[in-house]
């Protein structure tokens, strides 16, 4: 098996908190990047955050202050960066099971992934509960050769912004638009 594949619960670190973002998902959004990253992308945007250890620990304390810094009205939601979100599952569980509690389906989740969505749709396991979770998935790794500026919400071609839950109701890989989702591939 590729050990990247084994990699689930990180370090239990997050590299940073952007507590007003306008650039990670829609609308005005609270970033959370974890630490850790087995792809190693190159040319990655956050570089620093590709090692397991690098920033902070992610306490009982950290959740707290990032559930209340998505409390104003004016935040569409919880975005989750890295490193690898779902090669961190201790730390991104816990904060999408939280964000959950407390604000249901009012507000969304994005999250960015160097994994497919199709080989996240067939786990069985914990990668799954957490995909289960998210409104928007930016899939695949950052590919320094498909890069082009000014696309949403991603950075090279071969990343796709999936409307995750139509897609799993589907089985049908159903890409996210600002103005709603459209249907493209099957899975």
């Amino acid at each position: 098996m590729n050990p990247i594949l084994e990699i689930e619960h990180g370090q239990g670190y997050i590299a940073k908190i952007e507590t007003h973002s306008f650039v990670d998902g829609e609308g005005v959004r609270c970033s959370v990047y974890v630490s850790g990253c087995p792809f190693q992308c190159l040319d990655c945007y956050n570089k620093a955050a590709q090692h397991f250890k690098y920033g902070e620990p992610f306490t009982e304390k950290i959740l707290q202050e990032i559930i209340s810094y998505c409390e104003q009205s004016y935040i569409s939601g919880l975005s989750i960066l890295g490193g690898e979100p779902f090669c961190n599952l201790d730390v991104t569980l816990k904060l999408v099971q939280a964000f959950r509690q407390r604000f249901g389906q009012t507000k969304t989740i994005w999250v960015w992934t160097g994994f497919q969505f199709e080989y996240l749709s067939q786990d069985k396991g914990l990668r799954f509960e957490l995909l289960e979770s998210v409104d928007v998935l930016v899939d695949g790794m950052f590919i320094t050769q498909l890069y082009r500026p000014n696309l949403p919400y991603k950075g090279s071609l071969n990343q796709r912004v999936i409307d995750v839950s139509t897609s799993l109701q589907r089985q049908q890989l159903s890409e996210y638009i600002c103005s709603g989702p459209s249907t493209s591939n099957s899975f």
